[in-house]
């Protein structure tokens, strides 16, 4: 019985490409984008904070980087097992700092957690670099993926 078209058949034909091997380029290719557009979203948001902190280049420094161990992941075996991972780690421990930072800088507005819900509606995005380490964390498991052709 076939089950192409739907939610089965989708799921079985993720599974199939995960397992073959065709699913590390796209995953590294999608690090890749995701890393571009965190970066551009990341740095018209810092932007308008002034950047106040000179912390608040990394990430905006660190999207490009992310986008051509991406790309060169998708294109090269080898660098995608030692660039990709290498850009993927930087990528993430820069989301977790940033969370901290975020969560820092909530707690310093007037009122700080007591005022718990404007301050998180009004001071900086609390969750937003958890999007930046879920980046990192694609172009992690990309690294880790069995590829096309391999044995």
């Amino acid at each position: 019985m076939r089950h192409e078209g739907t939610p089965l058949g989708v799921t079985a034909r993720a599974l199939d490409n995960v397992r073959t091997g065709r699913f590390q380029r796209t995953l590294a290719l999608t690090t890749a984008v995701g890393s571009v557009v965190t970066a551009v979203e990341i740095y018209f948001e810092h932007d308008r904070a002034g950047f106040g902190n000179r912390m608040m280049w990394w990430p905006v420094v660190l999207g490009p980087i992310g986008a051509v161990a991406g790309v060169a992941g998708a294109c090269n075996r080898r660098l995608a097992r030692t660039l990709l991972p290498l850009a993927s780690v930087a990528i993430t421990a820069n989301g977790v700092q940033g969370t901290y930072l975020h969560l820092r800088g909530i707690a310093q507005k007037p009122g700080g957690w007591r005022m718990a819900r404007y301050n998180i509606e009004m001071g900086p995005p609390m969750l937003a670099p958890a999007l930046m380490s879920m980046v990192g964390g694609m172009g992690l498991v990309a690294a880790v993926l069995r590829r096309e052709g391999s044995t």
